[in-house]
């Protein structure tokens, strides 16, 4: 298994729209293990293949407390949402900074696993918002783009100015 650098916001690269999976093999399998392994060194809950420069359908979850509960969702397609939530989301790409996001609050997705399976979820409370979240990533999307304007601006100075206090 090996870390993978995630980017870090505004890297363009977070921007790109990744590709469907056509082949479920050994090497997506290890991308898959080094996503996981990465996610948690980094104390994620969910890592998209996006956010490590990786541009295929791939998003790697686990809400447990004890990393007993990975889930592998590959090609995802929102079926249907339902309600609306408000939650505090924050980011493996924007680390330290947290904003409130409106978001589904019940969602049901088609996606495929590791082993090529498609299967349907239905989601709600945090696994709902953790999967928007990672998916609006496979679709070159940040979570800073629901934001109001000033808002976004005020999360982008406090970025910058973690940077700079960190060279």
């Amino acid at each position: 298994m090996a870390l993978l650098n995630i980017l870090q916001y505004p890297d363009s690269r977070l921007r790109l729209q990744a590709k469907k999976v056509t082949v479920f093999d050994d090497a997506l399998a290890k991308t898959i293990e080094d996503m996981y392994e990465t996610m948690y060194e980094s104390s994620g809950i969910g890592l998209a293949a996006t956010q490590v420069n990786i541009q295929q359908q791939v998003l790697v979850m686990d809400l447990s407390n004890d990393k007993s509960d990975p889930l592998c969702v590959i090609n995802p397609e929102i079926l249907e949402t339902f309600d609306h939530t408000e939650y505090e989301e924050g980011c493996l790409s924007f680390p330290g900074v947290f904003a409130k996001v409106e978001r589904a609050a019940r969602i049901k997705i088609s996606a495929f696993d590791q082993k090529g399976e498609k299967f349907e979820l239905e989601a709600d409370g945090l696994l709902a918002v953790c999967l928007q979240h990672e998916i609006d990533h496979l679709q070159g999307k940040v979570f800073i783009d629901y934001l109001s304007p000033l808002k976004r601006k005020r999360l982008e100075k406090k970025l910058l100015k973690q940077r700079r206090q960190a060279l």
